[in-house]
């Protein structure tokens, strides 16, 4: 798959409106989990206890942080996306999130990509993109929301 390149502000106010692309799949393992959970000193059982959550759970097997799935933004990001001529990158802000699905357990994720909006803030380029997170054989998708990006681009 190849990625869509943005070189300035410019390129990112022609796709707005428009899909970027569809990431490839990855699978979320208990290894990913339980590493976040350390991380986070989140340690719910619902997240870390395979067995527990086998006989627990109404889902019948341990889920993914929400957070998890959320801080895989930068990797899908990366897979659609390649911004050149940057020199900085800041995330600035999530926006309308809202989870639709939990994500089990060796599930398999992707992301779809849009541009939402793009504007120059003198010299500074505010990208709004719009993400649904899909999880491989559900209806409805672990997550959507708008997330923001700040670019400076060199001169």
């Amino acid at each position: 798959m190849s990625r869509t390149v943005f070189k300035n502000f410019q390129d990112f106010e022609n796709y707005v409106g428009k899909e970027i692309g569809v990431s490839t799949y990855l699978q979320i393992t208990q290894e990913q989990i339980n590493k976040f959970a350390d991380a986070t000193l989140d340690h719910q059982w619902i997240h870390t206890e395979p067995e527990r959550a086998k006989k627990e759970s109404p889902f019948g097997t341990t889920i993914a942080h929400g957070y998890l799935t959320i801080s895989l933004l930068k990797y899908f990001w990366d897979d659609l996306v390649e911004v050149q001529n940057v020199k900085a990158m800041i995330n600035y802000g999530i926006e309308k999130f809202k989870f639709g699905e939990p994500v089990l357990v060796q599930s398999k994720v992707r992301v779809r990509l849009f541009i939402h909006s793009a504007t120059n803030l003198r010299g500074i380029c505010k990208v709004q993109t719009k993400v649904k997170m899909e999880i491989e054989g559900k209806q409805k998708p672990a997550f959507e929301g708008i997330v923001t990006f700040l670019f400076t681009f060199e001169k």
